[in-house]
């Protein structure tokens, strides 16, 4: 069953009407790969199949003797070898893991033209083959100007997604304060305009809960990502440590139970700039809010961490420091609390001098910035 994501749900009883929001893919299964082959077709075109248990959600990107197919909420799979026709043009196909996708670069013997809609096809499943992302495609020209473009046609999205970008903290609250005196809540805010900025340019719909020096509640935060119906939502800020060598970034999502001692305590201390309600159904009886509560965890989950592990792995190319641990960590925080998936980034550590430094300085936060809007548009917003 497939939900989109301001899908309505409808509880009514004794005419009473009861709405609320879930996430896109509420309950979409794991996908998994079958097969990879190739084949010659008449004109010497060249066929590469995909085999896919479910039917594939996927994006195409290019480069040079490249065709890079990245399919949602597939893992990869060693047990799968591509079977590949001497005479076709592909020489080999290599999986990687990109957070919640499986990455297929196709490497070519000859460059190709970017694939039109009528070189693609998915077939339904048929006898004994299941569903299947048929390309089509002979050797063509692909100079650099071609390149660049066919990546922007694949990353950028077809309607304008909505971001929501939260720079934490802000007014009476400062946030933590570096040794040499910068405070969180400039740092952040001055990332997230940046960010906006970036994004807007890349096409995206932006809304920021505070654009100035000003005080919100958390629950208010939430609320507005709610409110502009956001499809991702981005909240920035910086960590401190007890040791000063600490350093580098780390990215939370939301969950009940902290995934470490460390990732509770932060969520304790960024929790305690104001009191909130934390389950947010309580305008709902009792069963409804239990109900309501388990589907929408499940899916904000899902989409938060398929994001959040995308996010670190963009930043890690990039060459930004990462705090040791895991790649994702997960934390019962108040900010993230809404129907919108959604990832915290501690951009690193004012605690640590050299660290303090490169975060007020605006050719780092443009470093940070160019890597998380790297992460937003590889993150498959159609799924």
């Amino acid at each position: 069953m497939r939900l989109t994501r301001r899908e309505v749900l409808r509880f009514s009883g004794l005419g009473a009407l009861v709405i609320t929001f879930l996430p896109r893919v509420a309950f979409a299964a794991r996908n998994s790969l079958q097969s990879i082959r190739t084949g010659v077709q008449p004109g010497n075109k060249t066929r590469l199949v995909i085999e896919t248990a479910l039917r594939p959600s996927y994006t195409l990107e290019y480069s040079e003797n490249q065709m890079i197919v990245n399919i949602a909420n597939m893992t990869t799979d060693d047990a799968v070898a591509a079977k590949l026709a001497s005479d076709a043009l592909v020489k080999s196909v290599n999986q990687i893991q990109n957070g919640d996708k499986l990455t297929l670069v196709v490497n070519l013997k000859k460059t190709i033209a970017p694939l039109n809609k009528n070189q693609i096809m998915v077939l339904e499943p048929n006898g004994d083959n299941d569903y299947r992302l048929v390309f089509d495609f002979a050797a063509g020209t692909l100079g650099k100007a071609s390149t660049t473009q066919t990546q922007l046609t694949a990353i950028t999205p077809a309607k304008k997604h909505v971001i929501i970008i939260d720079a934490g903290h802000g007014g009476k609250d400062p946030g933590c304060i570096g040794k040499g005196g910068t405070r969180e809540k400039d740092v952040v805010l001055a990332t997230a305009k940046k960010l906006k900025n970036k994004l807007d340019a890349a096409g995206f719909k932006t809304y920021m809960t505070r654009s100035n020096d000003s005080y919100l509640k958390l629950a208010e935060r939430a609320e507005l990502a709610e409110k502009h119906k956001g499809d991702l939502f981005i909240s920035l800020h910086a960590n401190a440590n007890p040791s000063r060598s600490v350093k580098g970034f780390s990215i939370y999502t939301l969950s009940e139970k902290a995934s470490d001692e460390e990732a509770q305590k932060l969520a304790d201390a960024e929790n305690a700039a104001d009191k909130i309600d934390v389950s947010g159904f309580e305008q709902f009886s009792k069963d409804i809010r239990v109900a309501l509560s388990s589907l929408q965890q499940h899916a904000v989950a899902e989409m938060s961490e398929e994001y959040a592990s995308s996010c670190c792995q963009s930043l890690k190319r990039a060459s930004v420091d990462q705090q040791p641990g895991p790649d994702v960590r997960h934390a019962p925080f108040a900010v993230l609390r809404s129907t919108v998936p959604g990832a915290l980034i501690e951009l690193g550590h004012l605690s640590n001098a050299k660290e303090e430094k490169l975060l007020k300085s605006s050719d780092h936060q443009n470093k940070l910035v160019n890597a998380i809007v790297k992460s937003i548009k590889n993150y498959n917003f159609e799924v």
